[in-house]
């Protein structure tokens, strides 16, 4: 890929020059729409559901395969060129991609299994080979770890459609898993590269915040092993494994923490949803107990883990690569955090105290799912559409 000659760029439309744009739009768009039909699936019993896919599965397989595939392809588009300082895909080849996350989506909806399939794997395929070339291109062998990951996805989406097609027993199951906990994974890898990062950079007066490679060694080997325990149902196992990922992950944030970061948003939400993932360890470990339910630890790690991380992230992702001031944000990300928060709230905390209203509590998390995404494609639309206001290409 060739380097963007460095002239002024005031004019135009910015949708298509780095990734960040038309995946961070189109994600927020999806996040609404997903959770509109899961409600009228869910809640009044609709029939919109995919033929041939089990509504839950649906959309299960959409929040995870879908939306945060959507977000961690906008950020790592826009993340490699920093890392590599090679310009990475945009242009008609960004559009490209775009696409196909675009006909993924809406391919079950219209066309067979095999089909669908074809379109996601490969769309998923596009994206790991334009985040391998800017990294084999530069020699950044470092980054190859961030493009694994992304490699392994489409593994998971192939199992996945091995099991909806009915040539692999539990393949959805596995399937839907793997891709989790690669999103989990991919958090907790970022998340150690930014989060210390900003908040010492983001805070009123000097932070200095601690470090501990011991930890971030013990957190790596435990999770991989919290995962592959997991994944082949050694249940047990996998809880004891899941209760230290949940000390050594307090003992991280504790490392982290830092007074300012309450007065910052763009702070906060990252700190914030780091807690739900680290929450969602210890109560996989609980999920173990008799008559514990698996159901809460899994909606720690996606509507607050992964879904507070990822409205965070290309909050302050959108505002920094457009020239914009990410110390000075717009007031309405105060409420679209606030509402995701009470969203997992809802979800995951108050059935914990009374399953009596659940129904209540899981339409009102949607309700607040919502109303973030809605809010954050508001606000951000132009910001994502436009070019930067600084003149540079991004």
């Amino acid at each position: 890929m060739l380097q963007i000659e460095e002239r002024s760029f005031h004019h135009g439309i910015g949708l298509w020059r780095l990734g960040f744009r038309p995946f961070f739009l189109g994600a927020g768009i999806l996040a609404v729409l997903l959770m509109a039909l899961w409600m009228g699936l869910y809640l009044f019993g609709l029939e919109l559901a995919p033929a041939g896919y089990p509504p839950v599965i649906w959309h299960a397989h959409e929040m995870i395969f879908g939306y945060a595939v959507a977000v961690i392809a906008g950020f790592l588009l826009t993340a490699v060129k920093n890392w590599t300082n090679v310009q990475t895909l945009h242009g008609p080849g960004l559009m490209a991609l775009f696409l196909l996350w675009v006909l993924a989506r809406l391919a079950p909806f219209l066309l067979p299994a095999g089909a669908v399939f074809l379109l996601d794997v490969a769309f998923l395929l596009c994206l790991g080979a334009a985040l391998l070339h800017p990294i084999v291109k530069s020699r950044s062998w470092n980054q190859l770890v961030v493009a694994a990951l992304v490699l392994l996805l489409p593994c998971a989406n192939i199992l996945f459609y091995l099991g909806l097609t009915g040539i692999l027993p539990g393949g959805m199951r596995l399937g839907l898993y793997a891709g989790l906990y690669l999103v989990v994974a991919m958090i907790l890898l970022v998340g150690r590269r930014v989060i210390p990062f900003f908040i010492e950079r983001g805070c009123d007066g000097p932070v200095q915040l601690v470090s501990r490679p011991w930890l971030d060694v013990a957190i790596v080997v435990s999770y991989g092993l919290f995962v592959v325990l997991e994944l082949s149902g050694a249940v047990r196992t996998a809880a004891l494994l899941a209760a230290l990922l949940a000390v050594l992950n307090t003992i991280r944030l504790v490392d982290w923490h830092a007074r300012g970061i309450w007065r910052k948003p763009l702070l906060w939400v990252l700190y914030v949803a780091y807690v739900w993932i680290t929450l969602g360890f210890l109560l996989k470990a609980v999920a173990a107990l008799p008559g514990s339910s698996p159901v809460l630890a899994l909606h720690a790690f996606t509507v607050g883990g992964i879904g507070m991380m990822t409205l965070g992230m290309m909050a302050r992702v959108a505002l920094g690569h457009t020239g914009r001031n990410v110390f000075d944000p717009p007031p309405s990300v105060w409420w679209m955090f606030l509402l995701l928060l009470g969203g997992a709230v809802c979800r995951v905390l108050l059935p914990m105290l009374s399953m009596e209203h659940y129904t209540l509590w899981v339409a009102a998390s949607q309700l607040f799912w919502m109303g973030a995404f809605a809010l954050f494609v508001f606000v951000y639309a132009p910001i994502l559409v436009k070019p930067r206001v600084d003149g540079r290409y991004g």
